[in-house]
């Protein structure tokens, strides 16, 4: 117990929530698992894994072989069905043991430096921290300087200003508060956008927010990531999240228009024209 007048230590102890489903690769889960656990410079104190729904017996083998050979606790969180990231996450959240939650994909990798830059300023008080991601299909990439850079705003300010028009976190890059998460309202469901929704709910209510300028997480792009940019499925979400962001009072009924035409249309030109658009987007930020 500290003594009279002083104050107690801060938590440090954090959890890493990574969701698994049957599309993900297992030579990229083992990456993106040791990425986070053995190449650490700061190590968490566990890896809660969402299996969302059945994977099949090569996956399974693999996650079965990480969790024997963990060198930190490993929680696996077993879904009988298939039921998306926003449900599979909030499973997983209410199985963390730790109030400091980061976030990571089975496809992705975080730098090893990724979680002692960014745990000691959620420790310091901040409710949400993100960092610049870097696009790359193949890791050699990275290292020959061919990677591309995705930087988000990175003050509080800007934060909340770019956060009207377009996501202010990378969704594999962010360590969270799972309080100010629950305070929020948590994942909802609304494919492809739950991510922005959480965030801009969590702004709304107040959350101390701040992204890293250095890029602390590799985000594995692939084949069709420009295909998944847009389609009528997507549409339909990016419209939703738009009612839904102007009902909360997020945003105007002028930058509700804006968003509509500008991140709508974006949604429906040619794939071509989209990574086009998507680069000069990049540059012009």
């Amino acid at each position: 117990m500290p003594e009279a007048g002083s104050s107690a230590p801060a938590d440090t102890r954090f959890s890493v929530l990574l969701p698994v489903y049957h599309r993900d690769s297992p030579e990229f889960l083992r990456r993106a698992f040791g990425s986070v656990t053995v190449e650490q410079t700061l190590r968490p104190d566990e890896v809660v894994i969402v299996r969302d729904g059945p994977v099949g017996q090569e996956l399974g083998q693999t996650l079965d072989e990480l969790v024997a050979t963990s060198p930190v606790r490993v929680v696996v969180v077993e879904l009988a069905e298939n039921v998306g990231l926003a449900r599979a996450l909030e499973q997983g959240l209410a199985r963390c043991a730790h109030e400091i939650v980061a976030r990571m994909d089975a496809d992705d990798v975080s730098r090893p430096e990724r979680f002692a830059v960014q745990v000691p300023l959620v420790v310091g008080g901040l409710d949400i921290v993100g960092s610049a991601i870097e696009e790359f299909d193949d890791e050699s990439e990275v290292h020959d300087g061919g990677a591309v850079v995705r930087t988000p705003p990175l003050s509080a300010q800007d934060i909340a200003t770019g956060s009207r028009f377009h996501s202010p976190f990378n969704h594999p890059s962010v360590v969270y508060r799972r309080s100010a998460v629950a305070a929020a309202g948590g994942y909802q469901d609304l494919p492809l956008m739950e991510d922005y929704w959480l965030f801009a709910r969590m702004l709304q209510a107040g959350a101390r927010a701040q992204n890293v300028a250095e890029p602390l997480v590799l985000y594995r792009v692939g084949a069709g990531a420009y295909a998944r940019r847009g389609g009528w499925r997507l549409l339909r979400s990016e419209l939703g999240l738009q009612r839904q962001m102007r009902r909360a009072g997020f945003t105007t009924r002028a930058q509700l228009m804006r968003n509509v035409v500008v991140r709508g249309g974006y949604r429906l030109v040619p794939e071509r024209f989209r990574r086009r658009m998507y680069r000069l987007w990049l540059f012009v930020r």
